[in-house]
């Protein structure tokens, strides 16, 4: 019969690859978390003192005041939370902008977005004293928005509109003259200086959870809006013209997708600092496993941005005991190699 026969016709490629790929991604992502797992381990042993299993469990469920190896474990709790936060954040925003710009140089420090935020904080610093994260994260959003427009309004000037190469100049050009701006008032207030010059580096040392609260729902709100932009990142990616022509809500979708790029990023600034290269190299890893596709590339760019920046982190306690090298400068040593490989690449204007 009819029926009988299209019931037990086998399923063809176009619904065994499909699934096949999905269980791929899916089990991608379960090695991703066990890699983190493994990475969160080893940053709770290894610091400028190495402690034993039984000395890690009771510094994470009950830290004994009399020991000093546990006390260390609680310590170290926090750090490790926020480095999961923080790389994250980067990781997950870097495939937004580059999604956005159509663009393989794109992260937060090369569009200008760090510089922003850094700026903005420095303001605040200097002229209102602040000196808290649940106040650098207001001046820091403001920051990166104001840098991403500027950037954005610049890349729009002449007939072919934001283009990714002219973007990649206008937030070169938006980088250095804020980064200027924040040298010319360091130069005449030492006191801010002296502030500003730990948490420019970049790093996740003296991490608290307390400190961490007031960013949490900037990251929270960018995190949902960066996953409902996927399908419209999607859509950019064919470009403005064809994303028109196939009904495609190109300016919603960028400012959607924008909005959460600005979030997650200045969030991430305000309370670890403008840390460097980790929204330009994560993407790039994740597309290795998932190809092009936002819907599998934002979790993934998340999760692997959490790895590399508590792995980072692990490196700088461990290679110059007991004093800690800032995570921001080992994400600098790791990615700016790649940095240049990357723009020597033929084909590097667009994705």
């Amino acid at each position: 019969m009819i029926d009988g026969t299209a019931t037990d016709a086998p399923a063809g490629p176009s619904v065994v690859r499909p699934a096949r790929r999905r269980r791929r991604l899916l089990i991608g992502l379960a090695v991703g978390l066990a890699g983190l797992a493994a990475a969160v381990l080893l940053s709770l042993v290894f610091g400028s003192r190495v402690v034993s299993w039984d000395e890690v469990v009771g510094g994470v469920l009950a830290p004994d005041p009399n020991s000093f190896a546990e006390q260390a474990v609680a310590t170290r709790v926090p750090r490790t939370a926020l480095a999961i936060l923080v790389g994250g954040a980067l990781g997950l925003s870097g495939a937004v902008m580059q999604g956005i710009t159509r663009n393989p140089l794109a992260d937060p420090g090369l569009l200008g977005v760090n510089a922003g935020s850094a700026l903005a904080v420095v303001l605040g610093i200097s002229v209102l004293s602040i000196d808290s994260t649940g106040e650098y994260i207001w001046f820091a959003q403001a920051g990166a928005a104001g840098a991403a427009l500027l950037v954005y309004a610049v890349g729009s000037i002449g007939r072919a509109g934001a283009t990714p190469l002219k973007l990649a100049i206008a937030g070169a050009a938006t980088s250095a003259a804020l980064a200027s701006l924040v040298s010319a008032v360091l130069l005449v207030r030492t006191d801010v200086f002296n502030v500003f010059r730990f948490w420019q580096v970049g790093g996740v040392g003296g991490a608290d959870f307390g400190e961490m609260a007031p960013v949490l729902p900037f990251l929270g709100l960018g995190l949902v809006l960066a996953l409902l932009s996927s399908r419209g990142l999607d859509v950019l990616a064919l470009g403005d013209d064809v994303a028109r022509g196939l009904g495609g809500r190109v300016g919603p979708a960028r400012v959607l997708a924008g909005l959460a790029a600005v979030l997650l990023s200045a969030g991430a600034v305000a309370i670890a600092g403008p840390i460097g290269f980790v929204g330009l190299v994560v993407p790039h890893a994740a597309r290795v496993f998932t190809g092009p596709g936002h819907r599998w590339l934002l979790p993934y760019s998340a999760l692997l941005g959490a790895v590399l920046l508590v792995a980072a982190d692990v490196v700088g306690r461990v290679i110059n005991r007991p004093a800690d090298v800032p995570v921001g400068i080992m994400t600098a040593v790791v990615g700016a190699p790649f940095f240049i490989w990357l723009i020597r690449r033929a084909k590097v204007r667009e994705l």
